[in-house]
């Protein structure tokens, strides 16, 4: 299985925190209301939380390539 690689397209996301709800080790919003990516290659022991977040974006602005 390949590694994955999470893509945000930052046109689309509200930074909403949901995602970081689904997998605080990859996604987190700061204080300042952007969201930042703390892992473009997560393991993939991470996979099922990231899917995850990708899947509740209200959004779509979350995807996954691998």
């Amino acid at each position: 299985m390949r590694p994955v690689r999470v893509n945000v397209n930052f046109d689309l996301c509200q930074s909403n925190a949901l995602c970081m709800s689904a997998a605080p080790e990859v996604f987190e919003v700061r204080d300042d209301g952007f969201l930042y990516v703390l892992e473009e290659n997560p393991d993939e022991g991470l996979r099922a939380k990231v899917e995850e977040a990708a899947r509740v974006c209200p959004t779509q602005a979350i995807t996954l390539e691998g």
